[in-house]
This record gives structure tokens, sequence and C-alpha cells, in this order.
């Protein structure tokens, strides 16, 4: 069985190195010249490291994260540092925080070689063209991104949608004591959030409701002005962070995750499927849960293909198992992430005082029941029983 996957991100990387691992031929393409990956953290749950184990990558990643992240008090703090919803210790228990750049060598390392500058032009079924030609695979996978090429050629591709705020991110360029806490600080348009990495550098994030495409004369400026008075350590974060260091993107998501994740010989993964807001920490762990049901489903699959004749129909029916597990937990959680951001995101004294008003009347125990409920999953059997139900969403 040879595969292409399109794109070398999170979601392709892993697939490679899923695939890779069940014995399938991989060839991986992607349209960027050489790695280049935002100097930022990334937040990886239970569920996350439950699909690297899958690919073959937990083991190293987990080397990368520390435990300082998982022994902060957690939750949501006001600007004046006042908690409004604090979370149990067991809440982050699972938590581990990594560098992009660290994660992303280690998927590197375990998905093999990378054909860089290698701009994907179409797909029609496991035809692929390219800058360097045409290549043939029994399967495409579609991981290119929220940007995708392959799926802005689909008729339902249902498009970008701007999620009305936008988000500077960095990584201190020196340690910087956390005080003890860590999570997200909501005030009215604005959020800040912070957690440590392995070195003690913290990883800092600030959100601000603007127009798509504002432009600032100067970033740093502006991060400092929107967050001027917040408790510590933020004006310490700020003042450990290189200005160089600072990047900002406006937020999107898809305007709907697409009613199929598969067409043919193609399957879509990660962003591509269901670019999600930032706003659950789920964006690249749901990207690795698709690279691990991907790959559980083609070992069935494999298994089920003793002859090259079976190969269809054993694809066939591994794809739609993929279709079936995947869509609708990635919907669910695609739509409860933009409700989060939204309430996070009230600018209005009266719904930012509601919201604040019912954080402090939910019980830390109801908030982290409600984040283990995202986070729970388990790998799906690759021969699973027939007429086995599909886990539940």
């Amino acid at each position: 069985m040879r595969a292409i996957v399109i794109g070398a991100g999170i979601g392709g990387l892993a697939a490679a190195a899923g695939l890779r691992r069940i014995g399938v031929e991989v060839t991986v393409l992607e349209r960027a010249a050489a790695p280049s990956v935002v100097g930022a953290g990334i937040s990886l749950w239970p569920n996350a490291f439950a699909a690297l184990d899958v690919v073959g990558a937990g083991r190293a990643v987990r080397a990368l994260t520390g435990p300082t992240a998982a022994r902060l008090r957690a939750g949501q703090r006001g600007p004046d540092g006042r908690w409004l919803c604090p979370l149990p210790a067991s809440a982050t228990a699972g938590l581990g925080v990594v560098h992009r750049a660290e994660l992303h060598e280690a998927l590197l390392a375990a998905a093999g070689e990378v054909r860089w500058g290698t701009a994907v032009r179409s797909v029609d079924g496991g035809r692929v063209v390219h800058a360097e030609g045409v290549e043939q695979a029994d399967l495409v996978v579609a991981a290119d991104g929220i940007h995708s090429t392959v799926r802005s050629s689909w008729p339902d591709d249902p498009g970008l949608r701007y999620s009305g705020y936008s988000a500077w991110r960095a990584v201190t360029a020196e340690p910087v004591d956390p005080a003890g806490a860590a999570g997200e600080t909501w005030g009215r348009g604005l959020r800040f959030g912070y957690v440590p990495l392995r070195d003690g550098r913290l990883y800092w994030f600030g959100v601000a409701s603007l127009a798509p495409g504002t432009v600032f004369d100067d970033e740093v400026t502006a991060v400092r002005a929107s967050f001027d008075g917040w408790h510590d350590p933020i004006p310490a974060i700020l003042d450990g962070t290189d200005p160089d260091a600072v990047t900002r993107l406006d937020v999107h998501d898809l305007a709907a995750v697409p009613p199929s994740f598969v067409r043919g010989r193609c399957v879509l993964l990660g962003d591509a499927a269901h670019a999600m807001t930032p706003d659950l920490g789920q964006g690249g762990g749901q990207a690795l849960e698709d690279a691990a049901t991907l790959t559980r489903v083609l070992e069935g699959a494999r298994d089920a293909a003793a002859l090259d004749a079976a190969l269809d129909a054993a694809l066939d029916a591994a794809l739609a198992r993929y279709e079936a597990l995947r869509r609708p937990r990635t919907a669910a959680i695609h739509r409860r992430s933009r409700l989060v951001g939204r309430v996070a995101q009230a600018s209005s004294p009266l719904l930012a005082g509601l919201r604040d008003a019912v954080l402090r009347l939910t019980p830390g125990a109801v908030a982290a029941a409600e984040m283990r409920r995202v986070q729970r999953w388990v790998p799906p059997d690759p021969h699973p029983a027939a007429g086995a139900p599909h886990p539940a969403p």
C-alpha cells in the first residue's frame, strides 16, 4: 500500500509516522522550502499523548515536556488577579507543554524524509499533480492546513470564518517565575494566558477583539498597552520577551466542518478537515487523533487485504470508518471551541460581568469534568468486532 501525505505540519507528520509504522510506503510533500515553525508553545492533553503513542512518537514527545505546568494552580482569573474559576489539581494532571519547534522535530524524526518545496496543484483520486510532475498512490492524505488546496477544490468547501479576535504569541527569552499559577486571565474583549516550558521559559498569548486585518506600527507597544495594569507576572512576562519574537495572527476557523472528510481515495486530516479556534487547546490534539485513527483503520485494512485484489474494498471500508469515527467528534469540538471563544471575548460590561459571575458560581470540579469530557479518547481497535458501535464523540 502506498500513501502520499500532503503537508508536513503536526497532523501530516504524525500520519506519516503512523502509516510508516504499520508498513505503508509513504511520501510526504510539503510546499514550504524548509521547516519553519512559529516560536510558540502547544498544550498537549491526555488524548494527544494517547494518539502520539499510536504513531510511535509518544516517548520522544514526553521527554520534551516538564512537570511544572501540571503542578501550578490553574483556571481563569480577572485582570486584577482574583480567581474567577480555579481548577482542582486533577484537571491539569495529564497536561504537557512543549515548544512547537521541538514537537515538530520529534515528529519529523518519526515520519522520515520530507520532500520540501513541493507544492501540490491538484488531486484527483490517488493522482497527485505537483510542481515536479505527477504521482499515483492508493491513498492521499490532505493535511495541508486551514488553507488546504485540496479541500478548497471540493465543491462542498465551507470556507473560512474570522473569529473576531487576533492573537499575539511568543516565548520568553529567559525563565520567568510564574508566581505559582498558570492559565488564562479574562478581561473585556481581552485575554492573556501563559504556561511554562520544561526549561522555565513561559509560552504566552494575548488575545484582543479586533477588526480583521488590523495593523499596528509596533506590535510590542500594542500588546503592552492592551494589558497595561494586569496582574503579575504578566508585566514580567512581557518584559522578559524579545520584541522580535512577538507575532500576531488573526484567528480563523472553518465556517463549518465539511460534510465529508473523504472523497474517493483522498482523506482530509487536521486543520484541512476541521480547523478550529484555539479556545479549548485541542487543535493539535485533534490532528493527532486523526493521524492515530487513520493509522489504526488502515492497519485493519492492510490485514484484511491479504491479496491485492481485495485492497480497494478494504480501503473503502477503512475510510468509511475513519469518517464515522472522526467527523462527529471533531465537529462537536469545533462548535464548543467557537462558543468558548465567544464567551471569553465578551466585550460589553454587561456580558463580561455576567460571564464572570457564572464563572465564580461554577465549581472547579464541574469545569474540570467538562475538560476531561473533551480529552477522553481511546484509539480505535484496528479489528473491531462485526457490528460493534462506533465510540460516541
